[in-house]
């Protein structure tokens, strides 16, 4: 194995540790203010909004920068971001930017539909590149039962929503996303590759 190979594959394997790290807080985070709260579910528990999603953030986790609604303070530049086929990422829904003590910059956007609460875009390395969704860059998403997965709508072959699955989500499904989404698609379609690591046990295989 060539010295470049071995730097790629730790690269990526240094990648999908801090990204499984950040999702195990967000994990935990979701039972304890479940717990606190005595609630059934997340908005019962009171996130219901992007300043409660926000304010959820400052109360669970380590942060040594709160950026507020300024993502240019915790994240590069969204023109900085690209796909793994090259596309540029052409938008961004992040509304609360942080970063975390371990050095991940995150963005909550409260986007509550069909058992979603919260999307939790996670860059593992900061302002540090490659800046490459499926890379240093994913989305999670956090849903009302405190469970994280890849997005759960399901899609014709028009892109247009049909119904929505149930969490967890099936392996076919996060497939399905995976090569529809992560892999290809165009700058709006950033998820996929979340899932794709889920049902790959926490290795960047692709």
């Amino acid at each position: 194995m060539t010295v470049p190979t071995l730097m790629q594959n730790y690269q990526r394997k240094s990648y999908v540790v801090q990204l499984h790290k950040v999702y195990n807080e967000f994990q935990q985070a979701a039972l304890q203010l479940m717990t606190d709260k005595n609630a059934l579910n997340l908005s019962e528990a009171g996130l219901n909004s992007d300043d409660a999603a926000g304010n959820f953030v400052k109360t669970y986790f380590k942060i040594v920068k709160d950026c507020g609604t300024d993502a240019a303070m915790c994240f590069p530049e969204k023109d900085n971001y690209k796909k793994i086929s090259g596309d540029k990422v052409t938008f961004w829904y992040g509304k609360r930017h942080f970063v975390l003590a371990s050095g991940a910059s995150i963005a909550t956007y409260y986007n509550a539909r069909s058992g979603l609460i919260m999307e939790i875009w996670v860059d593992t390395n900061g302002a540090k590149g490659p800046n490459i969704i499926g890379r240093d860059m994913f989305v999670m998403f956090l849903y009302n039962n405190g469970v994280l997965d890849d997005l759960n709508s399901q899609n014709d072959a028009d892109d247009n929503v049909t119904g929505y699955a149930n969490v967890p989500l099936s392996k076919e499904l996060r497939e399905e996303k995976f090569n529809r989404y992560c892999m290809a698609g165009s700058g709006v379609n950033i998820h996929g590759c979340f899932g794709k690591l889920l049902n790959d046990n926490w290795e960047m295989t692709y």
